[in-house]
């Protein structure tokens, strides 16, 4: 069985190396992701990174590892960024770009990339853009997953949650043995906060809302690939390969 890649360039920075780096591709898949929650965005990126012999380099998951690091092992801004986060205050644009731009090796990665969580705001593209352009790198395309307000309920809606354990399950996908029970600790199944439908309208709102000028952004420069989303995730992973194509 081969090894998997553990993406130590991209979560720790600095001079850490991958343990197996993606092999060099001919032409590299150069990707930036967008989607709201529920569109089934981490089982696309998987899904094309394989495709592709791509790595899938997630911000979110940068600062997560990030506070399992020990000091000497964090780079300067994941060092600020995780101060503010302890604080409770916003990691701003500014330090998002420069723990990017400690990254650039990623960027450089003879495989590819599919960029996901970044960037999020048309100040943080712009900035991306500058790195980009001094490390002599062109992007390939920004895939855009869309689905329908009722279909993203329907998904993020139908999740369960057991209240010890905290195991999930879905009431289509995934349901329980006996409704209500978990099936691992018999724990009586909950509706979390978030995925009560009103609470997700009000998020996808927010996204929108938010996301809207940096979809005008990429559309500007012809980049932008709009993907509705399938009822399986082969069914959008093959819409996204047959748009690329086209593309």
């Amino acid at each position: 069985m081969s090894k998997k890649n553990d993406r130590a360039t991209w979560l720790k920075g600095g001079f850490a190396n991958c343990s197996v780096p993606p092999a060099d591709q001919k032409n590299p898949a150069r990707f930036i992701l967008l989607g709201p929650p529920g569109v089934g965005k981490g089982t696309q990126a998987t899904l094309l990174a394989k495709y592709f012999g791509a790595c899938h380099l997630s911000t979110g998951d940068v600062f997560r590892a990030a506070k399992s690091l020990d000091s000497c092992e964090r780079t300067p801004a994941i060092e600020e960024a995780l101060m503010l986060m302890k604080q409770g205050a916003l990691v701003g644009d500014n330090l998002v770009v420069k723990m990017v731009g400690e990254r650039t090796r990623c960027i450089n990665c003879g495989g590819g990339f599919l960029l996901d969580g970044f960037p999020r705001t048309v100040d943080q593209a712009e900035a991306f853009d500058k790195i980009l352009e001094k490390e002599g790198i062109g992007l390939d395309a920004v895939i855009s997953y869309e689905l329908p307000i009722d279909r993203i309920i329907a998904r993020l809606g139908g999740r369960r949650t057991c209240s010890k354990c905290k195991a999930t399950f879905h009431v289509e996908g995934l349901p329980p043995k006996e409704e209500g029970i978990c099936d691992h600790c018999g724990g009586e199944l909950f509706i979390r906060e978030d995925d009560k439908p009103e609470t997700i309208r009000v998020r996808m709102e927010a996204y929108e809302k938010s996301t809207q000028p940096l979809i005008d952004y990429y559309e500007k420069q012809d980049l932008l690939v709009h993907v509705q989303c399938g009822e399986f995730p082969d069914e959008t992973l093959e819409r996204s390969l047959i748009l690329l194509q086209k593309d």
